[in-house]
């Protein structure tokens, strides 16, 4: 399935059955017929409770953010082609590739055999809508497209590198230019230098020209987003600060966005959303430019805004951010009747 197919799937408020879901678990507090060990589970689980609502709550400079409600992405089948790698797989499919080796029982080295069905599972939360634009969360390795405030596409990207870290803010579309000649920038000049690499100054378009055939520059000096002859790249830190995308989702974007289009580049590691049928979800990922993002902290300011913090598991919202593996999991307390929501497999 490619990464259209995958967008296909995304997960509105108002559409229940495409979404994860976790079985509804009342326990009953019986010694007799569980023992000890089911005890310890729920002492656990309420101190667990207890230190998520004891957490404090960061105030933020200005009006609380308004909580994400769209998911994007769930649970299929990829079959395995000639040439797939999970790296590869999951650079397409936005989700780590340790991730779809554990999700499929397989080693992180494995080789795999074309004809093989792979469990994909790539739930995501959008942070939050735009009027209009670009929306790229850092840590989240993800672009969103908005067109007349809808969510009109989500592509995975590479970004730079936590030692060559792309630049947060807002910028806008300056230039859009097809087959554009590399000018190697001197810092990267240095940089071959440094490892004993052939210095370039300038490379032609072709195949050894890594900014693709897709060029978006952007009004931060010096960035843009394009296409690769790296796709594998793709949904890791692996760029000089630019914004890499598979050359089908550059070709596709390039098509849609025009000079003047703005954007916004955030570092947003912890996300939150509640959908309209009031289920909750979390997802967290690693703080890879060491920001000090505390996530734990985050998703409960979040919380504490919106009124959810009565809403929530603290087991399993301290599980998503133990694991830290970028898929949104759902938190929703177990007691809260969204918790017995039926319809779609579970993270």
């Amino acid at each position: 399935m490619g990464f259209v197919s995958w967008f296909a799937l995304v997960i509105k408020p108002n559409i229940a059955t495409a979404a994860p879901r976790f079985k509804p678990a009342g326990v009953a507090v019986r010694v007799s017929h569980r023992g000890a060990e089911r005890l310890s589970a729920i002492v656990r689980r309420a101190l667990c409770s207890a230190a998520w609502l004891a957490l404090p709550s960061p105030a933020f400079a200005a009006d609380p953010p308004a909580l994400a409600n769209v998911l994007i992405g769930g649970r299929f089948t990829h079959t395995v082609a000639p040439g797939d790698t999970l790296g590869r797989i999951g650079a397409r499919h936005a989700v780590a590739p340790a991730q779809l080796a554990r999700d499929n029982g397989l080693k992180a080295d494995a080789r795999l055999k074309p004809g093989t069905a792979l469990t994909v599972d790539n739930l995501h939360i959008v942070p939050r809508s735009l009027a209009e634009g670009i929306l790229i969360n850092i840590p989240q390795r993800m672009l969103f497209l908005f067109e007349d405030g809808r969510l009109a596409s989500a592509h995975p990207v590479a970004l730079g590198r936590p030692d060559w870290p792309t630049p947060a803010g807002g910028f806008e579309v300056i230039t859009r230019q097809m087959d554009k000649p590399w000018i190697v920038p001197p810092s990267i000049q240095a940089e071959m230098r440094r490892e004993g690499k052939p210095v370039l100054t300038r490379v032609e378009p072709g195949p050894d020209n890594p900014l693709g055939r897709h060029w978006i520059g952007l009004s931060i000096p010096g960035y843009g987003i394009h296409g690769t002859i790296a796709p594998s790249s793709i949904y890791g830190l692996r760029s000089h600060g630019c914004i890499r995308l598979h050359p089908d989702d550059a070709a596709a974007l390039f098509e849609r966005v025009a000079v003047g289009t703005p954007g916004e580049l955030i570092y947003t590691p912890a996300l939150l959303a509640r959908l309209e049928d009031g289920r909750i979800f979390a997802e967290v990922h690693r703080d890879a430019y060491r920001e000090g993002v505390d996530a734990a902290a985050e998703l409960h300011a979040l919380a504490a805004a919106a009124g959810l913090e009565d809403m929530i598991d603290g087991e399993l919202l301290a599980e998503v951010v133990r694991r830290r593996d970028g898929l949104a999991r759902e938190v929703t307390h177990r007691s809260s009747p969204q918790a017995e929501h039926q319809g779609g497999p579970k993270p």
